[in-house]
């Protein structure tokens, strides 16, 4: 517990900025921190210290509220922590069990349910999207009906790349079918799918609703069916959109334009950006994923292919190490598995430019004082 209330330290601050009040509430809070439980397992109290004392750190360098990061393997977590604010004005203190949007690491776990459909022969990587022999229909042709699963698990569809031009970040009172009908007509690929690589957070889009149209269910049950409940995961969801909507345990989201994460349909990004969870809990789902899919699988998903540094759902090289990172307003992720099986994730409630580079940095160093 707390010796005193953070009131107390934060009498007359009229003359500050709110970003400013917020700035010397972290400062007062780190100070504190070493009154405040943190679950951990298979760490010395001196190694701790030590991560302890670099995240604070990081926290304070680099402007941010909160910090949450677990490292294991096997399905087992070895380390978790969490430091800073969940909430500040509400001086809430960051725990383990505290859920934050994870952003774009929601594509491996969409891939890995769409690899799993392969393996039981629902799908095929060469299987048509659109058009008459698509799995979703429509009356497309050309290089629309060209397209493939594998295309868009390998960000090689053609088009709807992540740029000014997002589809995802557009006319967001229309639903999924609305949106996919929409974009289609009104945005034309610029390459003939397979040729070029170009992230698309709206090809992972579609792949959520050729899972549906597959396993017959919605995109949150089918994931937490099929992927999430075989990892002992029960505590991700899909996020909602607006703070008034802000779910139990979850974190709120700073940004340097106030309200700029509450304004977008994160709902609807579901497939590819739309999840909350725990950083245990992505250490539980990454760790676990070679017991989730054969070893052909694991293969396909971590080679890369048009792009060197992207396969199937992964940021991968040559060590191999694979990845993903998550970035929205107010969210910076980072999911990692090691060559040697060594697993992590880091997940921060603020964005900055360089921020994901830099947590990368971070959870690599403070992993080296975790036992492996």
């Amino acid at each position: 517990m707390r010796n005193r209330s953070m009131r107390d330290v934060f009498i007359d601050v009229s003359w500050a900025s709110r970003c400013d009040v917020v700035r010397m509430k972290r400062r007062a809070f780190v100070s504190s921190l070493a009154a405040w439980p943190i679950a951990a397992a298979a760490v010395p109290t001196s190694e701790e210290a030590k991560i302890r004392a670099i995240a604070e750190a990081f926290l304070r360098e680099h402007g941010i509220q909160g910090m949450s990061i677990a490292y294991g393997r096997d399905g087992k977590i070895n380390f978790e922590a969490g430091y800073g604010f969940a909430d500040a004005d509400a001086e809430e203190a960051v725990t383990p069990q505290h859920r934050f949007r994870i952003a774009s690491i929601s594509k491996p776990i969409t891939a890995t349910s769409v690899m799993m459909c392969i393996e039981k022969g629902l799908l095929q990587p060469d299987s048509k999207v659109f058009g008459p022999q698509g799995i979703l229909g429509g009356d497309y042709s050309g290089d629309v009906a060209a397209v493939t699963v594998d295309h868009l698990l390998t960000h090689t569809s053609g088009g709807w790349a992540n740029d000014k031009d997002d589809p995802m970040f557009k006319n967001p009172r229309m639903d999924h079918a609305e949106l996919i009908a929409w974009t289609l007509a009104n945005q034309k690929q610029t390459h003939k799918p397979g040729e070029h690589f170009a992230y698309s957070n709206f090809g992972y889009c579609v792949l959520g609703r050729v899972l549906e149209k597959v396993l017959k269910l919605p995109y949150d049950k089918l994931i937490t069916q099929e992927v999430l409940s075989k990892c002992g995961i029960t505590s991700m969801h899909i996020a909602n959109n607006t703070l008034a909507e802000r779910q139990s345990q979850e974190v709120m989201y700073i940004t340097a334009k106030e309200g700029a994460a509450y304004n977008m349909n994160v709902t609807r990004m579901d497939s590819h950006g739309g999840w909350i969870a725990t950083a245990s809990d992505l250490v539980r789902f990454v760790s676990q994923l070679p017991t989730l899919l054969k070893e052909d699988s694991i293969r396909a998903m971590t080679t890369h292919g048009v792009s060197e540094g992207y396969a199937r759902g992964w940021n991968v090289n040559k060590v191999p190490n694979w990845w993903h990172t998550g970035s929205l307003p107010g969210t910076t992720t980072i999911m990692v598995h090691t060559a040697k099986g060594f697993c992590w994730a880091g997940l921060l409630n603020g964005r900055s430019e360089g921020l994901g580079l830099a947590l990368d940095k971070l959870m690599w160093q403070m992993g080296g004082l975790v036992k492996a």
